[in-house]
């Protein structure tokens, strides 16, 4: 069950992938960390937050076709480190905008860069699969969800010592700068078939989905919906649901992505053994109970232990949908995977949007329940996929 992981770990070109997904994690989860701060600051709404929330998957949405030619023509290698750069810098803009709307605008810029940096980085990991004739998707994911627990409890921790969030943010941005450093020579060395370029194949291109791909796609709608809501909804649930002390309200998402990311540490091994399709239903099984959970038992510690059954139950749906969608026939490289994450980036940063209008409308607990009810479409696709 750990053979995998020694390899990955004394292999350094899958150790400087896998960093790249832990900083990009550490983003992410500081970014969830402070949303109830954006709320408080600007006085939101749940509809007016779930707006303010559809910036950045419009900036995904719209760079993702432009990454697949940005991949095309600097490479795997380059525009990793180039989006992953950028990201770094852009990460403190938010928080130094003085309305909401400006606010809107450079989270539509820092979404650019979570495009880019997350199709290359899934690029580079399938592809050096295939290469070497190994599984590390699964552990560069746990790394993703490792910094992204890390970067939601270091926030929360923070913001309960009464730091102010942009001269955190400015540190977490200098440590993705080092970051990129620190790989860079390592980077260097992910094997030339990840370097996708005019020689080697047909230009890749957005298209819309082939039948194999839509199946993908319909999957992916609900596994990363649950990830979004607990991304932008958990540590709003913790302070205004639970009435948890400013301290825990980013620890429900640390709880789940600690989870998660324990689970993706043994996934290669699981999936190996298992396979996708069952992988996935159990998973949902799991991510719905604990959802389900949290909303009938709104204390800290039952919360906090349903927001961990959903970071386990969650945790192999990307490793999965992102490697089949890359290996999607018919597809240029790249272009199967950024064409479903397109569509997923709707579910993970979009559907929280429709959170916030329905817990508007309702109550947040009850909108976490429309979450469960995608969970069950979830399970219920999850016996078709051939993976």
């Amino acid at each position: 069950m750990t053979a995998h992981l020694r390899l990955f770990f004394n292999h350094s070109t899958s150790r400087a992938i896998g960093l790249v997904f832990a900083m990009q994690g550490l983003l992410f989860g500081t970014w969830s960390a402070m949303i109830p701060f954006i709320k408080q600051k600007f006085q939101l709404d749940e509809a007016q937050l779930g707006l303010l929330l559809l910036a950045l998957p419009v900036g995904i949405t719209i760079m993702n076709p432009i990454s697949v030619g940005i991949l095309h023509r600097l490479g795997t290698v380059r525009a990793t480190l180039l989006a992953r750069t950028l990201g770094a810098l852009f990460f403190v803009i938010p928080f130094l905008m003085p309305n909401v709307w400006s606010v809107a605008a450079a989270l539509m810029l820092l979404g650019t860069t979570f495009s880019t940096t997350n199709v290359s980085m899934n690029t580079a990991a399938t592809t050096l699969e295939n290469y070497e004739g190994i599984r590390i998707m699964a552990t560069c994911h746990a790394l993703w969800s490792s910094g992204a627990m890390f970067g939601s409890a270091i926030g929360a921790t923070a913001m309960g010592m009464g730091i102010h969030p942009v001269t955190h943010v400015m540190l977490i941005g200098s440590i993705l700068l080092l970051s990129t450093l620190v790989v860079y020579q390592a980077f260097q060395r992910v094997p030339s078939e990840v370097t996708v370029n005019k020689s080697n194949g047909p230009r890749p291109k957005f298209k819309m989905p082939n039948a194999a791909l839509w199946g993908l796609i319909a999957i992916s709608l609900c596994t990363n919906l649950t990830e979004g809501t607990m991304a932008d909804w958990s540590a709003v649930y913790m302070r205004e649901v639970v009435k948890a002390p400013a301290t825990l309200w980013g620890w429900g998402f640390a709880a789940y992505a600690f989870f998660m990311a324990l689970t993706r540490f043994t996934g290669d091994a699981i999936l190996k053994n298992y396979g996708g399709g069952p992988v996935l239903r159990v998973g949902g099984i799991i991510a719905a109970s604990g959802l389900l959970l949290a909303i009938l038992l709104p204390y800290a510690p039952t919360t906090l232990l349903g927001f961990a059954m959903v970071g386990a139950g969650v945790s192999l749906g990307a490793p999965v949908l992102y490697s089949a969608a890359a290996k999607v026939p018919g597809m240029a490289p790249g272009a199967g995977l950024a064409t479903m994450n397109t569509f997923a980036m709707i579910g993970f940063l979009g559907g929280p949007a429709i959170i916030g209008f329905i817990a508007k409308a309702f109550s947040l607990p009850m909108a976490m329940g429309v979450v469960v009810l995608m969970g069950c479409v979830w399970i219920w696709r999850a016996g078709y996929l051939k993976a």
